[in-house]
Parts: C-alpha cells; structure tokens; sequence
C-alpha cells in the first residue's frame, strides 16, 4: 500500500529535506548581495542573512552525522 515504505524515520527525513531546502536556497544569497552592491545596508543585511543559513546548514550536517553514527538510519 502507498505509504507503507519508508527508507528512514520521520525525524531523519525531516533533517535531509531541510538540509536539503537550505541549501538550494544558500546560492541566491550571493545574488542579493549583488544587486544590493549600493545599499550598504541592505547588502549588509543579505550578508548576515547568508552566514546564518551557513550556521544553520551546518548545525544540520551535525546532526545528520550522529544520526548516522547512532545508526538511527
């Protein structure tokens, strides 16, 4: 039956889905700080915005690594 198969739990494909969204998202950051390249502010708030996502990805791959390492996948 549909739905019956899962090749990992829940919480795990939760953390590659979004591991995953983060960083297809990462690469437009560059963009917006480009076309804010006059806007000091603006350019600086992309900037900040981009080293937080970086944080974020990696505090996820973190985590994958001891899910793997637990054997939880």
């Amino acid at each position: 039956h549909v739905g019956e198969t899962s090749g990992c739990s829940d919480h795990d494909h939760d953390l590659i889905h979004e591991l995953s969204r983060r960083l297809d998202s990462l690469w437009r950051y560059d963009q917006y700080i480009a076309n804010a390249e006059w806007r000091d502010e603006l350019r600086q708030f992309w900037m900040d915005a981009k080293a937080l996502e970086q944080q974020a990805i990696q505090r996820l791959k973190e985590l994958i690594k001891q899910e793997v390492r637990n054997e939880c996948f």
